[in-house]
This record gives C-alpha cells, sequence and structure tokens, in this order.
C-alpha cells in the first residue's frame, strides 16, 4: 500500500471564525489531514475554496481546506473542532450532524457548558481550553494575534477515549499549536473562565481593554473579587486550577494591554454576548455546590441588561 492509498484524516471545523480558522489552517498543515471548514459567511468560504486560509502574524502560510457554509456537504469526519460562539453550538453542530455522528468532538469555545449540549448531539466529547487569539483580517485570512497552548481531555459525562484526545492533541502539535492531553482538563478550562468572567464583563460594561481594567484601581479591586469568588466555587467542586487566575491578569497587562476581549467586541457590534456561559456559568455551578456568586450574579444582570437596552 502506498501513502496515497491511505485513508486521509478527516477533521470538521464548525465555526471558521478567527479561532477555528486558526486551527482549521494549522490543522491542514500536518500530512494525512483534510481539513472540512463550515461556516455561515459565504464570502469567508468562497475565499478559502478559492485562494486557501491564509494565515498572517505570529506565522505566514497559506493552507488547503474544504470550506463549506452548509454543515450537510461535508463527508463522514474522524474528529470535529466547534468553535462558534456559545449560543450557535447546538445549531452549528446539529447542522453538520452526518459529518460528526461517529466522530470524537472537541470544545474549544469561551465558558461553561458547551460540552454538554455537543453530547446531546455525539457519542464522544472531549473537553477543551486554548487561549491562542487571533481575528480575521478579511475574507480567507486570519490574523495570528498570540500564542499559547490548548488542553483536552476525556468530557466525563460522554468521553472520548483518551486515544482519541491523545491523537488529536498529536495532530494539533504537528501542526504547529502545541497542545496537551489530559485525563481531567477541568483545571486548566476554569483557570480561563475565571480570567474572562473577571475581566471581560468589566471591558464590556466600560468600553476599557483588559490591561486597562486591570490596572484601574477600582475596577481592579473588583477583578480580584470576582476571581476569588469563581476561586471558592472550585475549591467546593473540587476543581483544582492550573495555575492561579492572578498570573494570567498579570500576562494580560504585560502581554495584551491594549486586547479587546470578545465580550467588549460583541457589545461594540451589538450583538448578543457570552455572558451566560462565562459569569452564568460561574453562578450555576455556585449553585450547584453551594457557593453565593453575587458578583457574577451582578455581572449577568449588568449585560444582559445592557443587551436589553438595544432592543429598546
Amino acid at each position: 500500500m502506498t501513502g496515497s492509498d491511505i485513508a486521509p484524516i478527516r477533521v470538521a471545523v464548525i465555526g471558521c471564525g478567527a479561532i477555528g480558522s486558526l486551527y482549521a489552517a494549522h490543522l491542514a498543515r500536518v500530512p494525512g489531514v483534510q481539513v472540512w471548514a463550515v461556516d455561515p459567511w459565504a464570502e469567508h468560504v468562497d475565499a478559502m475554496n478559492a485562494r486557501g486560509l491564509r494565515v498572517t502574524g505570529l506565522a505566514e502560510f497559506v493552507a488547503t481546506v474544504n470550506a463549506r457554509t452548509d454543515g450537510r456537504d461535508v463527508p463522514a469526519c474522524d474528529f470535529g473542532l466547534v468553535a462558534t460562539k456559545a449560543p450557535h453550538t447546538r445549531a452549528a453542530v446539529e447542522g453538520a450532524r452526518a459529518a460528526v455522528a461517529d466522530a470524537a468532538v472537541v470544545s474549544v469555545q469561551n465558558g461553561l457548558g458547551n460540552e454538554e449540549v455537543i453530547a446531546e448531539l455525539v457519542p464522544r466529547v472531549i473537553r477543551g481550553s486554548i487561549v491562542t487569539a487571533g481575528a480575521i483580517a478579511a475574507p480567507g485570512v486570519v490574523r495570528y494575534d498570540a500564542p499559547g497552548d490548548s488542553w483536552f481531555g476525556p468530557f466525563e459525562p460522554r468521553p472520548a477515549p483518551m486515544g482519541e484526545v491523545e491523537h488529536l492533541a498529536r495532530l494539533l502539535t504537528d501542526g504547529g499549536l502545541r497542545t496537551h492531553a489530559l485525563k481531567d482538563a477541568r483545571g486548566p478550562q476554569w483557570t480561563k473562565v475565571i480570567f474572562n468572567a473577571a475581566t471581560s464583563p468589566l471591558a464590556a460594561l466600560t468600553g476599557l481593554s483588559v490591561g486597562r481594567v486591570c490596572t484601574d484601581t477600582g475596577l481592579g479591586r473588583q477583578v480580584d473579587r470576582l476571581i476569588a469568588e469563581a476561586e471558592a466555587v472550585c475549591e467546593r467542586a473540587g476543581i483544582v486550577l492550573t495555575r492561579s487566575p492572578r498570573e494570567a491578569v498579570a500576562e494580560a497587562i504585560a502581554e495584551a494591554y491594549h486586547h479587546k476581549p470578545s465580550m467588549l467586541q460583541d457589545v461594540l457590534a451589538r450583538r448578543a454576548t457570552e455572558i451566560d456561559v462565562l459569569n452564568g456559568g460561574v453562578s450555576a455551578e455556585g449553585r450547584r455546590v453551594g457557593v453565593p456568586t453575587p458578583l457574577h450574579d451582578a455581572m449577568v444582570a449588568l449585560v444582559q441588561g445592557l443587551e436589553r437596552s438595544w432592543a429598546a
């Protein structure tokens, strides 16, 4: 059997915004991997098919992907990677359900609760957490802004076998995005959630960048209180954080001072935010384990109130 006779490893990337595009492009560089990208933005899809998916910024290359606006046009895949905004998870996965019906599927989304939705639709799920950042610069072009590791582990209620977790982690690492396979990925997921939940709503409500929120005296105190509240939830739930979220705050000040988090970008565009899966996710877990989360509850109420004001 020759190399050309070996069936490719097919990966469906569901949601090809900045993160989906970065992961699709890096996976497509791995020999033997065939990437199928699904996104409703027709201009982006057409550009990827015509000219390839171009990465700029921290890396410069063009990757060949098969892009579609309709998930029903994607063949059966070995792996799925969901990178949509949280409110679109169910519809996006359902739209490509045949493609991932027998795939191990990982979420690389913000917040908590995405894996639970995916697990209702596919048999094997991987819990994922990433810190990579970028932005779509033009149709078919994604700017790679910030590197960072990824952490994958079996989603406990409906887990993918550890072998599949390790396989997907190796593919991404080979493609240039270092990924760790863990038996329990809750720690890194919660570390990211706590940082985002402590900084993103304050940025969204004030219009300030992450760095300015964290270095403002009054807002900085709120960041610290939000972190402490979420850490208490983790302690009660038995979740061991991989590092202190305060280290992430220090890194954000040093390396991403002017960064506008996605929640602020959503507010500026008057789009629905992911407040329900960030601070709302912390609050939900707090209720489950019996830890009050009044500050996170307040962030949910304030951001949801801001969203309602647009309709009014």
